[in-house]
C-alpha cells in the first residue's frame, strides 16, 4: 500500500504519524520504504536518530521531492509492501506529485479554526487527483486533539461535512509521549514506561484508516 500524510497547513503532526506508522508497519514483518517529501527533512532525521539508537533501521529511508515523488514511487512500489510519503506543509509539487501515486492519504487535523480550514484547499487538491488517481481514499484525524472540551468535537463536525475526505471517529490527544518517542528515534508502542492511552489511540487510527495489514482484507 502507498500512503501519504498530507497537509497544506504545516505543524499538524503528519511527521510524528507517518514516522509511528513505518515502524508499526515494519514491526508487522513488513518491507517498508519511508519517502521523506518534505524540504526540512523531519522524516529522515528521524530515521537517522532510530539508526543511532538501534544500530541499524528496520525500515528503508530516502528523501525525494517534486516530480520524483510520483517517478520513483512508481519505480519503486513492487520491491516494498508498503511506501510511506510524508510530505511538507504546503501546497507544494511533493504534495501534488504524491497524491497522483498513493492509494490512502491521511490528513491531521488540529482542532484550531485556521487548521480546519484548510482541510478545504486539501479537498480541491484531492479532487484534481482523482482526475487521474480514481483509487486515492482519503481520511480527516483530528491529531494533537484537546483531552476533553467542545473544540475537538465541534472541528468535527466542520470535518465531516466534507464530502472528499472521510471523518475518523477517534482523535489523537496531544500528548507529550509521542513528542518523547519521536526525539528518542522511537514509535509510541516502544517507550518505556509506556502510555496506553497514547498506544490505545494509535492503533485505533491505524485500524479505522485501513493501515493495519489485518483490517485491509
Amino acid at each position: 500500500m502507498i500512503i501519504t500524510f498530507g497537509n497544506v497547513k504545516g505543524g499538524v503532526g503528519k511527521t510524528t504519524l507517518a514516522v509511528n506508522t513505518v515502524i508499526a508497519l515494519a514491526s508487522a514483518r513488513r518491507d517498508v520504504l519511508l519517502v521523506d517529501g518534505d524540504q526540512q527533512g523531519t522524516a529522515l532525521t528521524f530515521a537517522e536518530l532510530r539508526e543511532e539508537a538501534f544500530g541499524s533501521l528496520d525500515f528503508t529511508a530516502v528523501q525525494l521531492a517534486g516530480n520524483a515523488v510520483r517517478q520513483q514511487v512508481r519505480k519503486l512500489r513492487s520491491k516494498y509492501d508498503d511506501i510511506v510519503i510524508d510530505t511538507g506543509g504546503r501546497d507544494s509539487g511533493s504534495f501534488r506529485a504524491a497524491l497522483t501515486v498513493t492509494e490512502t492519504l491521511i490528513v491531521p487535523v488540529q482542532p484550531r479554526t485556521f487548521d480546519v480550514w484548510a482541510v478545504d484547499q486539501v479537498a480541491e487538491l484531492i479532487t484534481e487527483a482523482r482526475e487521474i488517481n480514481d483509487h486515492l481514499a482519503a481520511y480527516a484525524v483530528l491529531n494533537a486533539a484537546d483531552p476533553q472540551g467542545r473544540d475537538n468535537a465541534e472541528a468535527a463536525d466542520v470535518l465531516g461535512e466534507n464530502t472528499e475526505l472521510a471523518m475518523l471517529s477517534t482523535p489523537i490527544v496531544r500528548r507529550k509521549a509521542l513528542a518523547n518517542a519521536c526525539a528518542a528515534g522511537r514509535g509510541i508502542r516502544e517507550m518505556s514506561p509506556k502510555d496506553l492511552k497514547a498506544e490505545s489511540e494509535f492503533a485505533a487510527f491505524m485500524r479505522q484508516a485501513y493501515l493495519t495489514p489485518e483490517t485491509r482484507s
